[in-house]
């Protein structure tokens, strides 16, 4: 589950350390929607619970990212800095973490056992085929034999990373054509493909009842992911060309609590006619989270404890998001073997496994991370 990335901003613009604070909130979210998502799958595929729309924090993430590296690149592209310097500076921001997901995924899957979700022992030779391509990000179709979970996953080491996987073609996009579209143009790239998102949600195009997709490359998740990447990434270049600032006052707080309410609202039931799940997904892509960047975007903190949560939040917010999942692996597979499917049953190894996930990616943006983009930059 925005593109969490944390994108880099221009050396010499100030970041917005809301946004950056709010990255690393929804962060946070998608491990505990991930915690009650293993749940589900331990029960056989039952409705996640709780924190039901976790899932959303992916269009979030795509829609700050547009933001953020309009905001950082838009003057700078093409002038002072070329084409070339700009995919350094996205690979250097980016791939050490995807790498290390990959690893990680690998050291789990064989705690696992190295078997298939169901119970096939796989090689491990295929394992280190399936860490090959994830390293050089070649997404698996399903039933290859680097597929070696068995779910059909892109990334079957580390499954989020099909979202990163977007966000390497936003940003290819963003640097071959869309930074030199007018704002009518951009405009309308936005307003297409918010009509094929709109369409594949209303209509619930893959029948999932949910938008929950481009995880895999079956059937039309391929396309259903470049329309959730390519619609607020533009929206998010958009506002960040035509944004004005507001005045307003505890702007995080305010952004923090509609992004948990929003996640926690039920799953909605319905499919006659549109799918009632699908016009709420639409309802909070389109007009919320726009609206929580641009207030976001105003806000400042006003003390050092908002700005030491904001800065931790959104230093954390990329690692957590690129390391947690190979961990909810080993937790998926715990549940399955004991039978828990409900949170009262494991919640304390529910809560060891997020605070886990949430040490892991501090020590690897310390020990790892900031250390080697810092090499990598200097070279």
């Amino acid at each position: 589950m925005k593109n969490i990335s944390s994108a880099a901003f221009s050396d010499t613009k100030p970041h917005y350390e809301l946004l950056d604070g709010l990255r690393g909130v929804a962060a946070l979210l998608v491990v505990f929607y991930h915690i009650f998502e293993g749940l589900s799958f331990a029960a056989g595929g039952t409705l996640i619970t709780v924190i039901n729309h976790g899932y959303l924090a992916v269009d979030f993430f795509f829609i700050l990212s547009g933001f953020v590296i309009g905001y950082a690149y838009d003057d700078r592209l093409g002038k002072s800095m070329s084409l070339g310097n700009f995919f350094k500076r996205r690979l250097i921001r980016l791939h050490p973490m995807i790498v290390m997901g990959a690893v990680l995924g690998v050291v789990f899957y064989l705690l696992q056992g190295s078997v298939q979700w169901d119970g096939t022992h796989i090689s491990l030779s295929l394992v280190m085929l399936a860490l090959l391509c994830a390293m050089f990000f070649i997404p698996a179709a399903p039933g290859a034999s680097y597929d070696i979970r068995g779910n059909g996953e892109m990334f079957p080491l580390n499954g989020p990373s099909w979202s990163l996987f977007f966000e390497y073609i936003g940003n290819i996009l963003y640097a071959l054509f869309i930074h030199r579209l007018s704002n009518k143009m951009l405009a309308l790239l936005t307003v297409l493909s918010g009509v094929g998102l709109a369409w594949f949600a209303l209509f619930d195009v893959v029948g999932y009842g949910m938008i929950g997709v481009g995880w895999t490359l079956d059937g039309a998740n391929f396309l259903g992911g470049l329309l959730r990447m390519l619609f607020p990434f533009t929206l998010g270049m958009l506002l960040s060309r035509h944004f004005k600032p507001v005045k307003i006052k505890g702007a995080f707080w305010i952004c923090t609590a509609v992004l948990l309410v929003l996640f926690c609202v039920p799953y909605i039931e319905g499919k006659e006619g549109i799918c009632l799940n699908g016009l709420y997904e639409v309802f909070c892509i389109f007009l919320v989270f726009p609206l929580l960047v641009w207030l976001a975007a105003s806000g400042k903190t006003t003390d050092k404890h908002s700005t030491r949560i904001c800065r931790f939040a959104g230093d954390i917010s990329y690692p957590l998001y690129a390391v947690h999942y190979p961990v909810m692996y080993l937790f998926y597979s715990w549940l399955i073997e004991h039978e828990h499917y409900t949170f009262g049953e494991v919640w304390p190894t529910a809560l060891t496994v997020y605070a886990g996930s949430i040490l892991l990616a501090w020590l690897c943006l310390k020990l790892y991370d900031e250390p080697v983009r810092r090499w990598l930059s200097k070279k």
